[in-house]
């Protein structure tokens, strides 16, 4: 299965190059239809995560294209959130016995709203400014955490939301500029999949030479897809992508 692994994980790092659809969305539903089981598909696609974001995070630092406070603020929620969903699926007694069959169908429900978030977030783009992005960061502190404690547990159920849902979220209700807003998604993104990866780490659930593989394939996949996108319209693509996440979802429900 190695060459395969690679092969698919060059594919998923091409399309998420071309769209900027992100990652978990495609890659774990893909690994439970290849056999493995829903929590090692989520435990290993939140390191291999981790380990694309930690390359991303570092460039936006050097650029200086994050909004700090906006990540602190996110991950203050977002962050325990994500933990307590590994550790209540993984430690939790009436839980821990079907946490697979939790997953899958949690994860069904997450890719149809990732889906709708995809093709809403094409339409947001194109509005302009409203009363809650003309708010200062410090009045929406408390609502910035919440939105953290949400999504993030979202993620740390499913591995799947770090980019999408946080980006959406970031573009409706903050003015952020293009490269602040990815920069401060991918940053936010990297400590929230590391916190849930760790997490499942410490549960053994995390398939290491998988991701290994993955890894291998994706980080080309994304180099030549990245490159390719200046040539390929990516809004005819989001949409194909979205109707595939979204018929992912609705047989996993």
């Amino acid at each position: 299965m190695e060459a395969e692994i690679v092969v698919m994980g060059f594919l998923v790092g091409a399309l998420v190059g071309l769209t900027g659809v992100g990652g978990a969305a495609l890659l774990t539903p893909v690994l439970m239809w290849i056999g493995i089981s829903p929590s090692v598909a989520v435990a290993t696609d939140l390191f291999y995560n981790s380990v694309t974001k930690l390359f991303g995070s570092i460039q936006h630092i050097r650029q200086k294209t994050i909004d700090l406070a906006l990540v602190k603020y996110l991950a203050i929620g977002s962050v325990p959130s994500a933990l307590i969903a590994v550790l209540v699926l993984q430690a939790y007694p009436p839980l821990a016995g079907h946490q697979d069959s939790i997953i899958k169908h949690a994860l069904g429900v997450v890719l149809v709203i990732v889906a709708l978030a995809t093709i809403a977030k094409q339409f947001y783009e194109k509005l302009g400014s409203n009363r809650w992005q003309e708010k200062p960061l410090h009045e929406k502190r408390s609502l910035t955490i919440v939105i953290g404690c949400v999504l993030g547990f979202i993620v740390g159920l499913t591995s799947i939301g770090s980019g999408s849902l946080f980006a959406l979220a970031m573009i409706y209700l903050y003015r952020l500029k293009s490269s602040t807003l990815v920069g401060t998604d991918i940053l936010h993104a990297f400590l929230l999949v590391s916190a849930a990866g760790a997490m499942h780490a410490v549960y053994g659930n995390i398939d290491y030479m998988l991701a290994l593989n993955l890894l291998l394939g994706s980080v080309p996949g994304v180099m030549i897809g990245s490159r390719l996108s200046a040539r390929v319209p990516s809004r005819p693509l989001r949409t194909v992508m979205a109707a595939i996440i979204l018929f992912s979802g609705l047989r996993l429900i």
